[in-house]
């Protein structure tokens, strides 16, 4: 019994549409990752260019606005990363609890069906011990050599 309603050989169900998302949905969280990352080192190595040791203290203010702006990029940057780790997280647990719910779907089914062969096999085996017993009960009861009761 499929609980994707379809019959076998019908067109791609609600797996392989969940595969093909999570694909695409893989693919544009690496592509943000980069991105974020490489303006995150970009920003860094400006910063780096700009802030020199050897200047006088005193710096003009279009170094000071580039300083600024280059360290509030590298935060946004960061910021993003975070986020996306938090997604990332996010995705797993719920990845992860929907598998161990299909998991345990299919778990329970096939324990259903043991359980139901169990239950078949049971009664056949009682059916053929009261049989057994009732050929038993007839052979002794029919037989010439008793033991004597003990009453």
């Amino acid at each position: 019994m499929s609980k994707a309603g379809g019959a076998a050989g019908s067109a791609p169900g609600p797996t392989a549409a969940a595969a093909a998302a999570a694909a695409q949905k893989q693919k544009s969280l690496l592509q943000k990752a980069d991105a974020d990352v490489s303006s995150l080192v970009d920003n860094f190595s400006s910063l780096i260019n700009i802030a020199r040791v050897n200047d006088p203290p005193v710096r003009n203010s279009q170094e000071a606005f580039q300083m600024e702006m280059r360290a509030a990029r590298m935060v946004h940057s960061a910021d993003s990363l975070l986020k996306l780790v938090s997604e990332l997280k996010r995705t797993a647990i719920f990845s992860g609890l929907a598998s161990l719910n299909e998991n345990v779907d299919r778990r329970i089914e096939v324990l259903g069906q043991q359980a139901e062969g169990t239950e078949r096999m049971l009664e056949r085996i009682g059916q053929e011990a009261a049989a057994s017993l009732k050929e038993l009960e007839a052979h002794y009861y029919s037989s010439v050599v008793r033991l004597p009761s003990y009453d």
